[in-house]
């Protein structure tokens, strides 16, 4: 989560920048599930292509974290209907 917060910080202080823009898309490519040139990723300085890697590092443990939370939420629903029906 701090890469997420550390490249939300980025695009704020510099929206302009080279570097705000690569994160932006590369973030908007993400949650959108589109497409998304990693050689865009090399015209970062290397502490910025780093927090990138980090960033999807983080994105991919959220997804997997919220997929978890609706497979508990929908367990949680079955057995709750189990437990009314008995």
């Amino acid at each position: 989560m701090l890469a997420l917060k550390k490249a939300r910080k980025l695009i704020r202080e510099n929206p302009t920048s080279i570097e705000a823009k690569t994160f932006s898309d590369l973030i908007v490519a993400l949650e959108m599930q589109r497409e998304f040139l990693l050689s865009e990723l090399y015209k970062l300085s290397y502490a910025d292509f780093e927090l990138a890697l980090e960033v999807v590092k983080d994105w991919r443990r959220d997804r997997y974290h919220a997929s978890k939370v609706k497979l508990y939420d929908w367990a949680w629903q079955l057995a709750d209907h189990e437990a009314q029906a008995t």
